[in-house]
């Protein structure tokens, strides 16, 4: 997904579940293998090495598992069929809503924190989140506090 900071496109790499949960994301200036593969290992990093991936058709994509696997040893299947991808696809619904009407970012770094608010209210409303029975806003400030 792109997103227009300083009136330049900069890539969000997003990761989700087969659930539909969300399991990382990651702003990047460049849409290539090396930013591919970062997304890659921070995702891994956080939760465990997935049997297969459905991405759109991104050479990078491609690129970025082809170079995490020679690395890793790791026999990570990549499924790049249009379909298979809709999950992903509209779990950017919430973002694009809320990026849209902004036109672009003044800055990288206020792109990513704003980015990472929104990726994080969406876990709260999705259930992934759940901090004492308080309601979402609540648990929203108990995590930024």
């Amino acid at each position: 997904m792109a997103i227009r900071v300083k009136g330049k496109l900069k890539w969000l790499y997003r990761a989700v579940d087969e659930d539909g949960d969300t399991i990382d994301s990651l702003l990047s200036t460049k849409r290539d293998r090396k930013a591919a593969m970062k997304f890659l290992k921070k995702a891994i990093r956080q939760h465990s090495v997935p049997g297969k991936i459905n991405t759109a058709k991104s050479g990078a994509n491609a690129g970025g598992l082809r170079a995490f696997n020679a690395e890793y040893t790791t026999d990570i299947e990549l499924r790049q069929v249009k379909y298979l991808n809709n999950i992903v696809e509209q779990d950017h619904r919430r973002i694009r809503q809320k990026t849209r009407p902004m036109l672009s970012f003044k800055t990288f770094m206020s792109a990513a924190k704003t980015i990472a608010g929104i990726e994080m209210m969406a876990m709260i409303k999705k259930g992934q989140i759940d901090i004492h029975g308080l309601a979402p806003f609540g648990q929203f400030y108990a995590l930024t506090a």
